[in-house]
């Protein structure tokens, strides 16, 4: 939103851009003006300079731009118009850009310069503001273009070329300042001295130090003046004052004096020349021994210091004021310092990385120089000797990097058992497992190029397979190591049912010699099975019979009986209707049964009307046997029955009841029945007759097409059922099947195999004694593809290993230290003038040589143990020459062994040599004691567990997994009894860590422990197959298997439960029912009962009863009785019917024949007819009925549609081998009636419907595939070299994810167990002893520390450790806390009696951020220490040095915040305020800079509120932003905040908003002129505690204006007076809302 004035000067601001355009165009015009002031004015115009062009790249390109006139209203003119002689230039030369520049020029960029406040940058001047974390600010640098070689200033747009210009700008955060804050004082010191006037001091330290702008520390010594009492005798005013060592340095005269001594030793010291030549060659082995390094020039110079008398006020006086005693020494021999001196850098080496590839991480190169000079004495130690920096080859002549590679073998056989699961019987036999299966390869990583096409595109490349090399090398996913397979499982055969045997028929029709023939009966192929119908059994089996014939006449019926003479009544014949078939029983032209004759006419009787009538025959039953043997005949059986009987005397008579039945032979022929049998067939094997037909494909795979034609035979034989093998011609010849066959040989696949990897590489091991320690190395190779078909083995070595070959030297370096030379004394005439000198006696130092040697004590340079040994040993050291004087004695022996641990003590000795033995001094036993005895150490250890279990291991089982080769496993062990680990520690008597091997402890606890085993959900075996569901059409088969046990410890799961049937697993399949499967036979009806029995006549009504049975129909029609409720009931035939019987003379029909079919469409208009005719005429006079019926069609009675109905699918079924992989779903077609009823399909076929749906597809049933784990890698290093917390890990990775209802994968994918727990060693200092001066006061002296081997458990910092011998650091690095250089001694003042002097360095503080915790704002961390004063003399309190902080920048600081707290001091009212940092600690300088207002007056009571302070009046009054609230009594009870009206500012983000809130009531007025608005106090008090005179005039201010406010709303509801009887029919209106007013206003 804008503000309001700009809004107001709107309009002006307009007019003033209008004024400023017009004075623009003015001043252009004056510009552009001519000479003649008539004419138009114009001037130049220019465009943008163009790009620079040139053919050389550089400066000596040129770059363009248009210049054109222009008039000064803006259109173009001629050039003519404007001054030539102002016209500008259109062309300059540039530099041109090419993009070899890149490397040349480059963007320099400046330091970011100080952050500035934006509010400083916009107004000018800095605004003051209230920190809350930070000031918002913007800090700039320089930016400019430079040639790299020479630093020097280029164009900007050559950089722009390349890259855009970075920014010059960036946002930055201006910190609060930061106070210094220091602790609490510490405790006050002891009184300075013990008589007299002294002080004493209390110090405090610093904590947090001064930042950004922020206060600085205050003093850190507080000083306090003490009188422990008058002095007795006189006050020590003189201290003996000892200054420091002056630098070391040589004498002057040194060189000029050797020189003297060497003339004259030359000219007086006469020896034969045997004697100089023994020496000489003495002194040369003594050199060769030595074998001094030219690094180490080590030089004995000499520093003195001065030792002088000072007075307690530091002021220097004569030395013989200072009490006599020993003069302490002011002359010594010191070592020359000398630096490091280093050699220049070597050349860069070659890049380690010899080729070129941006995707792999780029090689390294560096650089060497040698020791020239080693550093001697306090001379600068050496810098870095090697320098390393990345590298990348660069050009088109570097080769391109190796690429590695994946690379798999040969997939394995697909294996179904691997899927198998724990209760699956199968797995006892593995034959004839098929479908889903797992098949497993191995990958490998190889050097590949990217030239190369892809890799082994077909088979036959795989000679040229790559060597391996380590998996490491290669990156990206790793291929699968196994997938899913399919093994095709064989489709058994299924045949039909026998067929009805044949007629007796000749093996072949085109040859009828024979006499004897054979009868058929056929089988048909229902499935066809793996391999064709050749592996089915036998579909044909023959009879040997006689009278064998092609061709037969088959009778089809019987024609009505009629006699001869076309009598009514009487003997007569039945015609034969028949048809001429084949042996397949197959209608042919009768021309070819003419060989045969036809049947004669049957014989038959027409009854007259007083005859018995009998009805026809029945067609004869099946045959009882299919074939006769002596105890066995096939019968069959046919029946008629009396229709009517006869009249009596004078008709023919119905015969007895056994003429109702006729029984025949059937099936004569013998049970000998014979049929081909055929053997499996033979291997496929080479057919010489035929041509390879690709001779060049020996290499090729099954899949890539077949090698060789080849043969296949079999065994053929002839077989009578019951009996064997038969000679051959006992079997037609007609059906024999073949038994030679074509095959395709497949090709021959030799082994495959990669080349020998290189061998592994040797590391160099060594044991502690440096000798090498003998390792193997491998190589191994892998198998591609294996040998097939007969192809070439494969070798059986794949692993080869070897010993490497020992280096002679173990690498490693150490340092040789040589003899101590001779102790060398400050020159003689140096030290002459000392008071106690002797010449040849007296303190000196002595140096030795060193030399760096390779383990096996070759010299090498000093360089390499700079960089591999330890630290260097000492090279000088303090020597004493001892003087007459002085008590010589003989080193310590060593101590005296112990008799047993623990018990009685040992001891060392040493004597005094020569005079030594006679001087009394010496023999004084305190000064030089001559034995020392100790008690003997006490080896006593105890051994204890630490630490928890580990996991439970199981054995392991050989080396771990190939570096080489990454496979597949199949069931890992992983379950079973293994064993936990719990490490052993031991302790000495001391509680110090030593060695487990000391409690004879191998350092574990083992435990047997059980991983338990998984156990797979178990199901019961597949239950039976129900039965179908229907017993027409297509129904529903199921079978279910049940839960057994469910899984544990990581099982297979179980399927998912069937809810409906509860159970586990289930199939459903369809079925097909036969519809003709179950038929009704009926029995010839009954002899009539006859209801009105009339004797005489055996007529009228009656009945007939017969037996109804359910059969199994077969091809030979029923056979067998089944149970009624399997035969369909709504068919079932009548068991009895009522009719009337004939009587005689009566008409009688015989049974009516089958109803017609309806046509369809059903309707009531189309009908049905059924019919039958005449057996007996009637006699003259009676009639027959009608011989034909009719009725209409009705739908679903007796009419019906028929349509196709398709079931569901079945579920996925397998091969009954199969575990998993690729089924079938199947689904029937069903032919369905009208009304619901499944019927036999050949009623829908007979209605040719049309069929569009496949019944048969394709389904998978998901692999149960396990977790396959890797095998467990190598065990880590132990994550601890020492101490108790160690633990070594190992991990497998998941290979093959678990898939279906596999097994999951185990849990633990990382083990871990304990580490043999090692005592950690290490070098610490001891504490800094007190600062020695000799045998004087004060002065400059040395302090010193001892250097010890500690043991420990590996705790942490906290954990000191205890001392153990020197000899366990032995194999340690020297240094301490990883400083290297270790310093055992310093110097250090020890002050003067009565001096000033600052205190040694504070410990460091803890790490602190400087933050603001509210604003999440961190300005990072620091820690400081600080040296404070302490003083002694108060006279010398002027003379003291300035007090000391230093800091340093840290990690992990903690953010503190600071707050003022307050108590009341025991027996007093008035409080006592401190700050306190928040973890507790009690600082200065941390809170708010607001002083807490104390009660330093009388005021009684005293003033307890908060803010409440006391006046100098006396009076409790509230500070400023408060009121007082009085109590009761006159006396202040509390202080309560004054409203806030604050007034944004511009600035203000919510200037639109005015708020009123209380003041801060820790915030003085000091502090609130940072806010940023204006902020009015209404404070109706003065300081006097009265009411300020404006708190009056508001007062009255408001009066006035509530008195004018009444009078205007008086005036405003005043109504005007009205007549008089107008006011009183208003009254009357009114008065009935009068009476009824109940107060409401709202009325």
């Amino acid at each position: 939103m804008e503000p309001t004035g700009w809004r107001r000067r709107g309009g002006s601001w307009h007019l003033l851009v209008s004024l400023l355009l017009l004075l623009g165009c003015v001043f252009r015009r004056d510009l552009a003006q001519t000479d003649d002031g008539g004419k138009s004015v114009y001037f130049w115009e220019t465009g943008p300079w163009g790009r620079c062009m040139g053919s050389d790249c550089g400066p000596g390109g040129s770059q363009s731009r248009a210049v054109w006139c222009a008039h000064v209203e803006g259109w173009t003119t001629l050039h003519t118009n404007c001054d030539q002689s102002l016209r500008p230039s259109n062309q300059r030369n540039c530099f041109r850009v090419c993009d070899w520049h890149k490397d040349l020029y480059d963007w320099r960029l400046g330091p970011w310069n100080t952050c500035v406040s934006v509010s400083s940058r916009v107004s000018g001047a800095p605004q003051p503001f209230t920190c809350s974390g930070g000031e918002e600010g913007i800090q700039t640098r320089e930016v400019g273009c430079t040639l790299k070689s020479e630093s020097s200033p280029a164009e900007n747009a050559i950089c722009e070329y390349f890259e855009p210009q970075p920014r010059l700008e960036q946002a930055c955060l201006i910190p609060c300042p930061q106070d210094c804050v220091v602790s609490d004082y510490s405790p006050w010191t002891s009184c300075s001295k013990t008589c007299g006037t002294g002080l004493r001091n209390r110090v405090r330290s610093v904590l947090v130090p001064p930042l950004f702008g922020g206060s600085i520390c205050p003093n850190l010594t507080e000083f306090q003046s003490c009188k422990p009492g008058p002095c007795t005798g006189p006050e020590g005013m003189y201290s003996l004052r000892v200054g420091a060592w002056t630098p070391c340095v040589l004498p002057q005269t040194r060189t000029t004096r050797q020189a003297k001594r060497r003339k004259g030793k030359g000219q007086g010291g006469a020896k034969d020349p045997e004697t100089r030549e023994l020496i000489q060659k003495k002194r040369t082995r003594n050199r060769l021994n030595r074998q001094e390094s030219s690094s180490w020039d080590v030089q004995v110079g000499y520093q003195t210091r001065d030792v002088t008398c000072v007075h307690r006020n530091s002021s220097g006086v004569p030395r013989n004021l200072c009490t006599p005693r020993e003069t302490p020494l002011t002359i010594q021999s010191c070592v020359l310092p000398r630096d490091c001196q280093l050699s220049d850098w070597s050349d860069w080496s070659s890049c380690s990385k010899a080729c070129s590839d941006s995707d792999s991480p780029g090689g390294r190169r560096e650089r060497r120089r040698r020791v020239l000079q080693c550093p001697t004495g306090e001379g600068a130690e050496c810098p870095i000797l090697e320098e390393r920096e990345p590298c990348e080859l660069q050009g088109d002549a570097v080769m391109p990097c190796a690429v590695y590679a994946w690379r798999t073998t040969e997939w394995s056989d697909c294996r179904v058992d691997l899927l198998l699961g724990q209760q699956d019987r199968r797995r006892t036999n593995l034959t004839g497992l098929c479908g889903g299966g797992l098949q497993t390869r191995e990958v490998y990583c190889v050097q590949a190029n990217a030239e190369l096409l892809k890799y082994l595109s077909d088979f036959q490349e795989k000679d040229k397979a790559t060597r391996p090399v380590e998996n490491r090398l290669c990156g990206g996913p790793v291929p699968n190591r196994s997938q899913l397979c399919q093994v095709a499982c064989p489709v058994e055969c299924q045949v039909s049912p026998w067929g009805a045997w044949g007629p007796c028929t000749f093996e072949s029709c085109n040859d009828q010699s024979a006499k004897k023939g054979f009868k058929l009966r056929r089988r048909k192929i229902t499935n066809e099975p793996t391999g064709g119908p050749a592996n089915c059994p036998h579909l044909v089996e023959a009879l040997p019979c006689d009278q064998p014939s092609c061709y037969g006449w088959r009778q089809v019926g019987l024609d009505r009986c009629a006699t001869a003479d076309q009598t009514p009544c009487g003997p007569g014949t039945q015609l034969v209707r028949v048809q001429c078939v084949n042996s397949n029983g197959e209608p042919v032209d009768e021309s070819l049964c003419s060989s045969a004759p036809p049947p004669d006419p049957v014989a038959c009787q027409v009854p007259c009307s007083r005859d018995c009538v009998l009805s026809d025959w029945t067609v004869w039953s099946i045959c009882s046997q299919t074939c006769s043997s002596k105890t066995v005949e096939g019968k069959q059986m046919r029946t008629r029955s009396i229709l009517a009987y006869n009249a009596g005397e004078g008709g023919a008579m119905c015969p007895n009841s056994s003429s109702l039945q006729e029984v025949r032979n059937c099936n004569e022929h013998a049970c000998t029945v014979y049929h081909w049998q055929t053997g499996p067939w033979g291997p496929c094997t080479e057919d010489p007759s035929s041509a390879p037909l690709n001779s060049n494909s020996t290499g090729a795979v099954v899949g890539f097409g077949s090698c060789y034609k080849g043969v296949q035979t079999r065994k053929v034989m002839c077989v009578r059922v019951n009996v064997g093998q038969v000679p051959p011609k006992k079997c037609p010849d007609g059906p024999r099947p073949s038994t030679v066959r074509p095959c395709q040989l497949p090709c021959k696949k030799d082994c495959i195999m990669t080349p020998f990897s290189e061998w592994t590489s040797c590391p160099v091991a060594c044991d502690a004694a440096g000798n090498a320690v003998k390792i193997k190395q491998y190589r191994k190779r892998l198998v591609i593809q294996a040998p097939s078909n007969g192809g070439q083995d494969c070798p059986e070595v794949l692993e080869e290993e070897r010993e490497c070959q020992p280096p002679q030297t173990c690498p490693g370096f150490r340092w040789k230290t040589h003899k101590w030379r001779k102790c060398q004394l400050v020159p003689w005439f140096l030290r002459q003038d000392r008071p106690g000198a002797q010449e040849n006696c007296g303190p000196g130092l002595q140096t030795r040589a060193l030399s760096c040697r390779q383990l096996d004590g070759t010299q090498v340079d000093v360089a390499e143990c700079l960089q591999l040994a330890r630290s260097i040993p000492a090279l000088t050291q303090r020597c004493q020459l001892p003087c007459q004087d002085d008590c010589q004695l003989t080193n310590w022996s060593k101590f005296s062994s112990c008799s047993a641990d623990c018990v009685g003590v040992r001891t060392r000795k040493r004597a005094l040599i020569g005079r030594s033995k006679k001087k009394d001094k010496c023999k004084n036993t305190q000064m030089y004691p001559l034995s020392e005895t100790q008690y003997c150490p006490c080896d006593k250890y105890n051994a204890q567990p630490v630490g928890n279990w580990s996991d439970c291991i199981l054995p392991e089982g050989g080396r771990a997994e190939s570096t080489l080769g990454l496979k597949v496993t199949g069931d890992v062990k992983e379950c079973g009894q293994g064993y936990r680990y719990q490490a052993m520690v031991c302790y000495d008597q001391d509680g110090r860590l030593v060695e487990t091997a000391r409690c004879n402890s191998h350092g574990y606890i083992e435990e047997a422990c059980i991983i338990p085993c998984p156990s797979d959900c178990k199901l019961s075996e597949w239950s039976n197959w129900s039965r179908c569901s229907k017993s027409c059409g297509s129904g529903v088969k199921v079978r279910s298997k049940w839960l057994r046990e469910k899984p544990y410890n990581g099982g297979r799961p179980c399927p998912k439960l069937d809810h409906v049937n509860q159970a586990q697993v289930y199939e459903v399949v369809p079925c097909q029912s036969d519809c003709n499967q179950y038929v009704w036979v009926a029995e010839p009806w009954s002899v009539w009962k006859v209801s009105n029995v009339d004797l005489k006549e055996n007529c009228g009504e009656g009945v007939q009863t017969r037996k109804v049975r359910c059969m199994l129909n077969t091809i030979d029609g029923p056979s067998e009785a089944v149970e009624d409720y399997l035969c369909d009931p709504e068919e079932m035939p009548l068991g009895a019917r009522e009719s009337r019987l004939p009587c005689p003379e009566d008409c009688v029909l015989n049974d009516w024949g089958p109803w017609s079919r309806c046509r369809l469409p059903c309707t009531r208009s189309n009908g049905r007819i059924r019919a039958a005719y005449t057996l007996r005429s009637p006699s003259a006079g009676r009639l027959c009925p009608d011989t034909t019926e009719e009725e209409p069609c009705g739908l679903n009675l007796n009419c019906f549609n028929y349509f196709y109905n398709i079931t569901d699918w079945s579920t996925c079924q397998l091969s009954p081998n199969a575990v998993c992989g690729q089924g079938i779903k199947t689904r029937m077609l069903d032919c369905v009636r009208s009304d619901g009823k499944s019927v036999d399909i050949k009623f829908c076929e007979e209605l040719n419907l049309e069929k569009k749906w496949q019944m048969n597809i394709s389904c998978v049933v998901e692999c149960p595939v396990n977790c396959q784990l890797s095998e467990w890698s190598s065990w880590s290093e132990c994550s601890q070299t020492c101490g108790l917390d160690g633990k070594m890990w190992r991990q497998r990775s998941v290979v093959q994810a678990s898939q279906g209802d596999g097994r999951p994968c185990s849990s633990p994918m990382e083990q871990w167990k304990p580490c043999p727990v090692r005592p950690c060693y290490r070098w610490q200092y001891s504490a800094w002893s007190e600062c020695r001066v000799e045998s004087v006061v004060c002065g400059h002296g040395t302090r010193y520390r001892n250097l010890t081997c500690v043991v420990s458990d590996g705790g942490g910092e906290q954990d000191n450790g205890g001392q153990v011998d020197e000899e366990l650091c032995g194999g340690l690095e020297l240094s301490v806390n990883g400083d290297k250089r270790i310093r055992l001694k310093e110097a250090c003042t020890l002050p003067c009696p009565g001096e000033c002097y600052l205190m040694e360095w504070s410990d460091w503080s803890a790490c602190i951020s400087i933050c603001v915790k509210e604003a999440g704002v961190d300005f990072g961390s620091v820690r400081v220490r600080s040296r404070a004063v302490l003083a002694q003399e108060p006279e010398n309190l002027q003379l003291c040095p300035d007090q000391a902080w230093e800091s340093q920048p840290c990690t992990g600081g903690e953010c503190f915040q600071y707050k003022w707290l307050s108590s009341f001091r025991p027996n007093s009212s008035r409080p006592l305020f401190w700050c306190q940092r928040s973890d507790g600690l009690n600082v200065s300088g941390g809170c708010l800079p607001v002083t807490p207002v104390m009660d330093d007056s009388g005021c009684d009571p005293p003033c307890v509120p908060p803010t409440s302070y006391c006046s100098e009046a006396g009076l409790c009054m509230c500070e400023e932003g408060y009121t007082e609230v009085l109590s009761a009594g006159g006396l202040l009870d509390q202080c309560a905040p004054i409203p806030v009206l604050e007034i944004p500012t511009a600035g203000d983000k919510k200037g639109d908003v005015k708020t009123s809130r209380a003041v801060n009531p820790t915030l003085t007025a000091t502090t609130q002129p940072g806010r940023s608005g204006r902020t009015w106090y209404l404070q109706p008090y003065g300081p006097d505690g009265k009411l300020k005179i404006w708190v009056y005039g508001v007062a009255a201010g408001a009066f006035v204006l509530f008195i004018f406010i009444v009078s205007m709303t008086y005036l405003a509801c005043k109504k005007p007076k009205r007549p008089e009887r107008a006011r009183q029919q208003q009254n009357n209106r009114l008065k009935p809302l009068t009476l009824a007013y109940d107060g409401d206003t709202d009325m």
